[in-house]
């Protein structure tokens, strides 16, 4: 199957009720470049203009860019252009059985175990818990295949917590999304890495964007229409990769559909934009995302 290309545009603007003298910042909205997926282009532009700019790998192999805005401002613009190809993964015919793959990731004797070993412990947004490895337990029965169980949580993850945009926060505990059974695409993937952490597997949280099925013939769209979005990948011997990509929000399998900028433990290791300000006082940020399917490639 031929791959699918995209444009990506995602556009953040911080608005300050005070002047900021000095702004750092550090960004991650540059699609991977990895797997079944190849950034072609990719443009980040800023107003004001930095003083100091930067790029490079962190510790996941994330694309990050830096910059410093040295002038007093009071309103920061950060724009990002991309166009990515995108090949659809292939679910494995057969998985192991998911004790089996617990077991291997914490002898980590092999390679791909030992890189996938970091992502089987607590992390600052996610801890593990009894309450996430009750709630997983129906999916993981004794020796049920890996990929089987995952589908399966990923599906009824879907069906139990409801989608309520503003229920939650990124400082919402997973205690009490678990709790509530509310909240958004980032609460029901780091609910989904607990559960599996809790069972003693490796899951990390992948932020990116999601085709709703623009292309470049459908007319103009209002940009912000479309959203960044999180999924899942489970460590998965056999998949694409040795990881699966699940969609709790969407209660499927990641596809061609799935445009990935970042990897990591959960939402504070990928977070688009984050830094430091001096000045500013109170101030609103608005955030406009729009993906389109580029046609005649």
């Amino acid at each position: 199957m031929n791959p699918i290309r995209y444009r990506v545009r995602h556009a953040t603007v911080y608005r300050y009720s005070e002047l900021v003298s000095v702004s750092h910042n550090v960004v991650r909205l540059a699609p991977a470049d990895s797997g079944g997926q190849r950034c072609l282009r990719h443009e980040l532009t800023v107003s004001p203009t930095p003083a100091v700019s930067a790029a490079r790998e962190d510790a996941f192999g994330n694309r990050v860019g830096s910059f410093t805005v040295q002038e007093a401002h009071t309103e920061l613009t950060v724009r990002a252009v991309s166009e990515v190809e995108v090949r659809a993964a292939t679910m494995p015919p057969t998985t192991p059985a998911w004790e089996a793959v617990r077991d291997r990731v914490r002898a980590a004797r092999d390679p791909a175990a030992l890189a996938a070993s970091e992502f089987r412990f607590d992390s600052p947004l996610v801890p593990t818990g009894p309450e996430a490895a009750a709630y997983a337990a129906p999916s993981f029965t004794p020796g049920r295949p890996l990929g089987a169980a995952l589908i399966d949580l990923n599906r009824r993850i879907n069906h139990d917590f409801a989608y309520a945009s503003g229920a939650t926060s990124i400082a919402t505990p997973i205690a009490e999304v678990l709790r509530e059974r509310k909240g958004v695409c980032q609460d029901f993937a780091q609910v989904m890495i607990a559960c599996l952490r809790s069972l003693g597997l490796s899951a990390r949280y992948i932020s990116g964007y999601l085709d709703t099925g623009r292309s470049e013939k459908s007319g103009d769209k209002l940009v912000g229409a479309d959203a960044s979005h999180a999924w899942v990948a489970a460590f998965c011997p056999g998949a694409d990769g040795d990881w699966l990509h699940l969609d709790p929000t969407n209660d499927c399998i990641a596809s061609d559909r799935h445009i990935v900028v970042a990897a990591g433990r959960d939402f504070s290791d990928v977070s688009p934009i984050k830094g430091i300000i001096f000045g500013g006082g109170p101030h609103t940020i608005s955030v406009a995302v729009e993906v389109v399917r580029i046609v005649g490639n």
